[in-house]
């Protein structure tokens, strides 16, 4: 069977960083929303006791580069200490969805002006930590693409320009990768997208064509990185290093938005289609982001576990689970808190908000584990 260790710790747990313009909120900055920023130390260090040592966590582009090619790195400083302190490996965002003010997805210098900013980093990694550096350019090109560039939802709220969007983003991920590895050729780089599966509405059996189409779409800009879509873009296969997959219950559905449940013969299991990816790239890969909502949290991570195993089973190289996001996190269109992952955030009188480790969900994890265990050794 493939074992491959890429991380300090097969189990992950991320911390939600989307910084996008979106109405009607226009900034929503997740990492300030959350008050990972005031309490990064807290936050890492309910890792370290589960066996947590490999963090998802994400840079601000909008503070960073208030003027253009000018850097401030000031703002991840508490993350990246408390990280060192606590001996965690950070997976770094290097843009989770938002750009500076005054910049936008189809703006003709997007694609330059990204690269320069993630070569700026990769430098000040290199420079202020000896731990070999994992970047993902950019979280989600396709979702991004789809949000910004079709039906309108981030800025630049642009709409029927998918295409043009996802475009615009492997230009930017291709620069951005080049300009990393110039700064620092150890450097690793993961693409994290969402990984669906879209059927026809049932009694429509004229729509599953269509159905296939769409959901032969998330491929998308992994293929145009490879060379295989789209090859004005400059894609090549050295562009695909490690990849990683998203994927929450929600993430099969019919064309008309009705999500698919697991008892429904339509679901296909999660590794069903890790293996499908598996088998069109040929890159070792993560569950980049995965968890339930609410009382589900520890039903859904067994769930993952059972799945993660066959995968192991069949000998795949699966390199890790990212419980993601960790802590509990608002509702994008309400701003109601739900509970998601490890840590349940409690709103205090004086407006911070308290982390709560959910014993429950901690438990499954540790159930979690253990199913796991003979997969990883150690």
């Amino acid at each position: 069977m493939a074992r491959v260790d890429l991380f300090p710790s097969f189990w992950m747990a991320g911390f939600d960083c989307a910084s996008q313009i979106q109405r009607p909120h226009q900034r929503f900055d997740l990492t300030a929303w959350l008050q990972h920023d005031r309490y990064c130390e807290a936050d890492y260090a309910m890792l370290v006791p589960l066996g947590i040592r490999t963090v998802r966590d994400g840079i601000r582009w909008h503070l960073i580069e208030r003027q253009p090619r000018q850097y401030d790195f000031a703002s991840i400083e508490p993350q990246l200490r408390a990280a060192e302190r606590h001996g965690l490996l950070v997976i770094w965002d290097v843009c989770h969805y938002g750009c500076p003010d005054g910049l936008h997805l189809l703006h003709p210098t997007f694609p330059a002006r990204f690269a320069r900013f993630a070569g700026a980093f990769a430098r000040y990694m290199r420079e202020h930590s000896d731990l070999v550096p994992y970047y993902v350019p950019i979280n989600e090109m396709s979702f991004l693409a789809y949000q910004a560039g079709e039906i309108g939802g981030f800025h630049p709220f642009a709409q029927g320009q998918g295409h043009a969007v996802r475009c615009s983003l492997v230009r930017a991920a291709i620069a951005a990768i080049e300009a990393i590895r110039e700064a620092d050729p150890r450097a690793r780089i993961v693409h994290t997208e969402p990984l669906i599966h879209l059927v026809a509405p049932a009694g429509r059996p004229d729509l599953e064509e269509l159905a296939a189409q769409k959901d032969e779409e998330q491929f998308a800009p992994l293929d145009m990185l490879a060379g295989r879509l789209e090859p004005q873009l400059g894609g090549h296969p050295r562009y695909l290093d490690i990849l990683g997959f998203n994927f929450y219950s929600y993430n099969e559905a019919d064309l008309n938005g009705a999500n698919l449940t697991r008892d429904d013969p339509r679901w296909r299991h999660l590794g069903d289609l890790l293996e499908r990816a598996y088998a069109r790239y040929g890159r070792p890969f993560i569950i980049a982001e995965t968890t339930g909502v609410g009382p589900d949290r520890g039903e859904w991570l067994a769930y993952v576990a059972d799945q993660a195993a066959g995968v192991l089973e069949r000998g795949l190289p699966l390199a890790g689970i990212c419980l993601y996001p960790a802590t509990s996190a608002p509702d994008w269109d309400t701003g109601e808190l739900q509970a998601y992952g490890l840590c349940d955030l409690e709103p205090r009188p004086d407006g911070s908000l308290a982390r709560r480790l959910s014993e429950p969900v901690a438990g499954a994890l540790r159930a979690a584990q253990a199913r796991l265990q003979p997969y990883l050794g150690g």
